[in-house]
């Protein structure tokens, strides 16, 4: 057989199963052509390139349906992106129909508690009455309760608890419709240092909702406005005292800048008013301090005197130790 015939063979069995080299293992493609070239030096991939590359057509089709469920897959995924953003959308609205119910029951809710608020209010005014009635048989109470809140006695300087000594009564009053402010009074006795009788501080919401303040004028003695005392000894740079005092507690009264922070009004409203008493009864921490030393003072006392009477019975020992000695020798 020459190398015609041998080609040729080979075409026509190629031809019979084409379909089945194409569907075949990679093997049995290679392997043919292989042994075709190496007996006959002729490859018949140039009669039939599709004898030697079975795989590049299933390569190919393969390729070809990638990118068809490609883009389907892509189309499937626009159309969930826009599915996905009309839910969110209406979900949205959804929950703001929602929330403007919320805030109307809370609105609601707000109103309702207001009128419990007034009701109760006026209800405690006879208990506050009594309570104040009682609290003036007290001698210093409230310079006292003041002096022991942490927050209104970084406030006060040596002078302002003096002044605060007269303080006889203070009062609390809110306004019939409770969101519009309150009053703050302190009543004085006759005092060296001004000669108003009540001092008052007022909080009110005006019709556009913004706060303010007002309050009583004081009228100071000569030479006794603690205010303008603590302004000429922050002038006075060169002389700089060791312990700086705050700022006069009574400037509260003068200051309007800012009604809505005024932090010494709602500490008064909110938390000395309801209960003094708690901070009346607060113990002095000084005094404390004072009975930790002299116990430790008097602890310390014990053991000297321990340790001194250790030290003369050991000196009695050795006197006695010497004595019996020198009697020994006496006896010898």
């Amino acid at each position: 057989m020459n190398h015609v015939d041998v080609v040729r063979s080979a075409a026509g069995s190629e031809e019979a199963e084409s379909e089945d080299i194409v569907r075949g293992p990679r093997l049995h493609a290679f392997s043919l052509c292989g042994l075709l070239q190496l007996h006959t030096g002729f490859s018949p991939a140039s009669l039939h390139p599709r004898t030697c590359e079975p795989n590049q057509a299933r390569a190919n089709m393969s390729a070809s349906a990638g990118k068809a469920s490609k883009k389907e897959a892509n189309s499937n995924h626009e159309a969930g992106d826009e599915t996905s953003e009309k839910e969110q959308q209406e979900a949205i609205e959804h929950i703001d129909e929602v929330q403007n119910e919320i805030d109307r029951l809370i609105e609601s809710a707000s109103e309702e508690i207001l009128k419990v608020e007034q009701k109760y209010n006026k209800l405690r005014q006879p208990f506050f009455q009594k309570r104040s009635e009682l609290i003036g048989k007290i001698p210093n109470f409230w310079v006292t309760t003041f002096v022991n809140h942490p927050q209104v006695s970084a406030l006060l300087g040596e002078e302002d608890e003096e002044a605060l000594h007269y303080l006889s009564r203070v009062e609390v009053t809110e306004f019939e419709d409770i969101k519009s402010g309150y009053r703050i009074e302190f009543y004085f006795d006759e005092n060296p240092y001004f000669e108003n009788k009540v001092l008052s501080k007022e909080f009110h919401l005006n019709e556009s909702g913004d706060p303010s303040s007002k309050s009583t004028e004081i009228k100071w003695r000569s030479g006794k406005d603690l205010t303008k005392r603590v302004s000429q000894s922050q002038n006075k740079g060169a002389r700089k005292r060791q312990h700086e005092e705050p700022e006069s507690f009574f400037t509260w009264f003068t200051d309007h800048a800012d009604a809505g922070a005024d932090e010494l009004g709602e500490v008064i409203k909110d938390d000395i008013w309801p209960n003094p008493l708690q901070y009346y009864l607060v113990p002095d921490m000084d005094d404390e301090e004072g009975e930790g030393e002299e116990e430790d003072e008097d602890e310390e006392g014990l053991e000297d005197i321990d340790e001194e009477g250790d030290e003369d019975g050991e000196e009695e020992d050795e006197d006695e130790g010497e004595d019996g000695e020198e009697d020994e020798g006496e006896d010898d």
